[in-house]
């Protein structure tokens, strides 16, 4: 640890897009005077760097909704903030509803989230097709948010990166954490392979590694990994028409936005086996892909021109994991807070990041209003929680606890 620090006033465990937004919060909003930033390969190497960049609002409850747009609202002043961005743009997005309980579950929630001051409304089959004219029949309407978008996830790596660098946050790359210091009952200190960094403050991210992260400070994360899978199709020039809204049949598990000239779609598949999996499974893609193509016909004649796959957190009731961190027997490791985005790193990420330092520095936050609803206590033994967003791709239902 030559010449660098071995105290700090926070240390951040993992440099996705929760971590590093979460440390220039820390030093440029809370002035944290030196926050470390442990991550154990290089920033933004996982799913952050992987994902398709979906950024939408229309969450399924009024906390959802509000780390959606308080997370559009940052990448849209991103260049006056930071000199740079992440290629965010708006282009509106179709969560589209096939039958009448569809259609009445829909409503209810356009209901809510304008309650909450989200720019939401339902638009009927025709105008769905006016929108989005790539799309078949089939569906009764959906809710339409015309300022959702998407970003670039590389270009958000740089721009966490570069802020970090710039608010003097030291990011440790290939420094994994061995263990965290306590002392009756609060953060001490934290274990790398260099030595202990003296801290009082911590925040746990980690994404699909979070388990194992807790383990570490005899925490058990209800919390997920699973197989994500993302294609790009050959370019047609239906999909290139400026404006034309993104889309999500709730039916299918499947979404898609404009890419490259073409269509990019991604879905994950609730019945595999959880667990990492960075390897694209033909055979699935192959099945979700006959679905996409009744969905949008012009996709039965393009080929797929790159696809991939990235391992993602879950949680069973598709919240973030965000708040104090509690052990095993119930009691709270002072010091100690836990920060995911269960998947949703582009989408929520600068607001979970934001919530995390606060709760870690300030104890409060005003980006959302029951932030206790998505403290890690939710779940009970079985991992049952009394709350649920479902507005979510389909995951497995169950995490094992271990």
């Amino acid at each position: 640890m030559a010449g660098r620090s071995r105290s700090a006033d926070l240390v951040i465990v993992g440099a996705g897009a929760v971590g590093g937004w979460a440390s220039w919060f820390a030093a440029n909003d809370h002035g944290a005077g030196r926050v470390v930033v442990l991550e154990r390969d290089v920033a933004g190497q996982g799913a952050s760097s992987r994902a398709a960049g979906m950024v939408r609002a229309q969450g399924g409850s009024p906390d959802t909704v509000r780390l959606g747009m308080w997370s559009i609202a940052f990448y849209q002043r991103q260049q006056r903030l930071l000199g740079t961005d992440s290629g965010f743009g708006e282009q509106g997005y179709l969560i589209l509803a096939r039958t009448a309980a569809d259609e009445r579950k829909a409503r209810e929630r356009v209901a809510m989230q304008r309650a909450v001051g989200l720019d939401v409304r339902w638009v009927d089959a025709e105008k769905v097709r006016r929108l989005n004219p790539t799309l078949a029949g089939g569906f009764r309407g959906a809710t339409f948010c015309p300022t959702d978008g998407w970003i670039d996830p590389p270009r958000n790596v740089r721009a966490y990166s570069l802020a970090m660098a710039r608010a003097g946050v030291d990011l440790r790359e290939r420094t994994p954490v061995l263990g965290v210091r306590t002392s009756r009952g609060r953060v001490t200190g934290v274990h790398t392979p260099t030595g202990v960094i003296a801290t009082e403050r911590v925040i746990l991210t980690g994404g699909p590694t979070l388990r194992e992260v807790g383990k570490l400070v005899g925490a058990r994360f209800t919390v997920g990994a699973a197989r994500h899978q993302v294609v790009v199709t050959e370019p047609h020039p239906e999909f290139q028409v400026p404006g034309r809204p993104m889309a999500f049949d709730l039916a299918s598990g499947i979404y898609w936005r404009p890419e490259d000239g073409g269509l990019m779609w991604g879905m994950s598949n609730p019945n595999e086996t959880p667990g990492p999996a960075r390897d694209v499974d033909w055979d699935y893609l192959r099945l979700m892909e006959k679905k996409l193509n009744r969905v949008v016909p012009l996709t039965k004649k393009l080929g797929i021109r790159k696809a991939w796959a990235a391992t993602i957190e879950y949680t069973p009731d598709h919240l973030p994991l965000l708040g104090p961190v509690v052990l095993r027997d119930g009691s709270e490791l002072e010091g100690a807070t836990v920060a995911t985005a269960n998947g949703h790193g582009m989408m929520w990420g600068p607001a979970i990041a934001r919530i995390a330092a606060d709760l870690s520095l300030t104890g409060r936050t005003r980006v959302v209003t029951r932030a206790d609803h998505f403290r890690m206590d939710r779940f009970d033994e079985h991992g049952n929680s009394p709350f649920t967003d479902p507005i979510a791709l389909p995951f497995p239902v169950a995490v094992d606890q271990d």
